[in-house]
């Protein structure tokens, strides 16, 4: 689609050709909420898929609401990178922007996605994601107003909050690791994906919103898992004997040792820190790491 042709699309209000890839699980209020911004974009994604790992229909009647063009796909497995991978596979559009079920997306979502792929296909562009709430208690925020390239040296610059690539070179490169749970799934394709000599675009004028809905104990939670699947990618490349990666795996234990410290210091108060849920998940998650085949793309999603 030329730039004519999207300002008449925009006009006219015609759906881009685009796939947007939204996972969730058991969380109806939250997918409501992220298909309505979704609706609100001008101009439109052409098609919705809602990766729905839940053990009821909640989630089915919300996508029911908004269809077309939202449609729900069943994912029995549980993990963000396999429920990623599955929708990648049905898409049908060329184009994917992936975002999350706790973030809403700025009307013009669809569109600058669209806009930054076509222009440059052979980069994974990721965006701004901002905190709506109480920014303290937001996890897996960006908000650098200053545009970036990231190329040559490895590095975790992916936020699947806010996505945009073409699906056929990233299906070609594996996909997500769909072993990696319960998250940072992000940073090991955005740690291959650079390691392997390619480009990922920084563009802040792709902004989504991150929502605060989290008690301090579903954040301490939601960090352990953090810190589970972080160790789950320094682990899997240790394996591989990337000794690159422990120069991240030192970074890792530094930050968590200092939070360790400021928790000695003030004792329990103050908010749930991520770095003292890296020291609760980094060493179970490392074993598994280490454990792992490190399968990207389930094969029954090839079949």
């Amino acid at each position: 689609m030329t730039t004519r042709a999207m300002e008449s699309a925009r006009a006219h209000g015609a759906a881009v050709p685009v796939t947007v890839v939204l996972p969730t699980i058991g969380r109806p209020q939250l997918i409501r909420q992220c298909l309505e911004s979704l609706a609100h974009c001008a101009p439109p994604a052409d098609e919705i898929l809602v990766v729905d790992s839940s053990d009821d229909e909640a989630v089915a009647e919300v996508v029911r609401t908004f269809a077309p063009p939202a449609r729900r796909i069943h994912c029995p497995a549980h993990g963000l990178g396999t429920a990623f991978n599955l929708g990648l596979f049905e898409a049908r559009h060329e184009i994917v922007l992936l975002t999350n079920d706790d973030c809403t997306v700025e009307p013009s979502w669809v569109e600058r996605g669209f806009a930054h792929v076509s222009a440059d296909g052979a980069a994974i562009v990721t965006g701004r994601v901002r905190p709506r709430g109480d920014p303290e208690v937001v996890p897996s925020t960006v908000d650098d107003p200053v545009a970036r390239e990231y190329s040559g040296t490895p590095a975790f610059v992916l936020y699947t909050q806010c996505m945009a690539f073409r699906r056929s070179i990233v299906l070609e490169f594996d996909g997500f690791d769909g072993s990696i749970r319960p998250s940072a799934e992000d940073n090991d394709l955005s740690y291959r994906w650079l390691r392997a000599g390619r480009r990922i675009r920084y563009e802040p004028d792709l902004v989504v919103w991150h929502h605060d809905w989290r008690s301090r104990e579903q954040l301490e939670r939601l960090y352990v898992g953090y810190g589970v699947g972080q160790g789950m990618v320094y682990g899997k490349h240790l394996r591989r004997g990337d000794l690159l990666i422990v120069r991240y795996l030192a970074a890792a234990l530094y930050s968590a040792s200092r939070g360790l410290a400021a928790r000695l210091v003030r004792g329990s108060r103050g908010r749930a820190d991520p770095r003292l849920g890296m020291i609760r998940g980094l060493p179970r998650g490392l074993t598994r790491g280490w454990r792992s085949s490190g399968t990207s793309v389930p094969e029954r999603f090839l079949e």
